[in-house]
């Protein structure tokens, strides 16, 4: 059975990554599963946030790349999974959140089941506010690149019809695509281009927030989509509108937001995930 620390974690510690490129092993708690990107080698990669569950290595964690057609099925991890592997810093992302998984090592061993377990973890990480967060990146980057801030209030999800891959991103679809590989038994399928995209408006905690506008990189949202191809554009957003922003931020719900930055556009943070259990 696990157990909650006696005393919160410091959401700056391991501000540094540890010297040499050895593999360490951990166990995380897994929170955030962003929409799969393509990729020329893997044909889809994930981007996966997570808390170290480890008291000496408490703390934030990013996990990538993360190819799900590698993971056997047992293992292929949903959010709240506690997850057992090693990892490597990634030595060419500046956040020292990031490191790179190993794979083969990735091990699912458990799961919490409803809101009141997930957030005896998840409420020791409730400090943050957006405004906060990005003022520190402006001020001393790379600062701390993820985070769980609550939402004062949310405003809108401003939903618009996706434009499609861009050149660049088509490109290495097609690479993968067109690969041959002895070990594949199927043709390669490409990553399809989400639907839709979308946006929150809201307010943090902060006394001054002037409001945010941040991009919706939740897996959930994308999954969502796929399931309303029968509907109509306008059905289809509506629906999803019901869904991650009457629902999900209902005046009833404590809205909690995992946002998390660009590695190459520090000062643009997302949110990768909702966090969202009764008051």
């Amino acid at each position: 059975m696990i157990q909650a620390s006696l005393f919160g974690p410091d959401p700056d510690a391991g501000s540094v990554k540890p010297a040499g490129d050895q593999p360490e092993t951990m166990r995380v708690l897994i929170v955030v599963k962003a929409a799969p990107n393509p990729s020329q080698a893997y044909g889809e990669t994930v981007c996966v946030a997570a808390l170290r569950l480890d008291l000496e290595h408490q703390g934030w964690i990013r996990l990538y790349p993360i190819n799900f057609r590698e993971l056997d099925q047992p293992n292929k991890f949903r959010k709240y999974d506690i997850v057992s592997l090693r990892a490597r810093p990634a030595r060419a992302d500046p956040r020292y959140e990031s490191w790179r998984p190993v794979i083969t090592s990735v091990t699912t061993v458990g799961h919490l089941d409803g809101w009141r377990r997930r957030r005896r973890w998840i409420d020791d990480y409730l400090g943050d506010t957006a405004c906060g967060l990005l003022a520190q990146v402006r001020q001393a980057p790379p600062a701390r690149s993820l985070g769980a801030v609550r939402a004062k209030d949310v405003d809108d999800l401003i939903i618009e019809r996706h434009p499609g891959w861009s050149a660049e991103e088509q490109a290495k679809i097609d690479a993968y695509v067109s690969q041959l590989d002895l070990l594949d038994h199927a043709p390669r399928t490409a990553l399809q281009a989400p639907r839709f995209k979308a946006w929150y408006r809201y307010r943090c905690e902060a006394r001054s927030c002037p409001g945010h506008r941040q991009g919706l990189l939740d897996w959930e949202f994308v999954a969502h989509q796929r399931k309303l191809t029968d509907r109509t554009d306008a059905e289809a957003a509506s629906e999803l509108r019901n869904r991650w922003l009457g629902q999900m931020c209902a005046a009833d719900r404590e809205t909690v937001l995992f946002v998390g930055n660009q590695a190459k556009r520090q000062h643009v943070f997302s949110v990768l995930g909702l966090f969202y259990p009764r008051r």
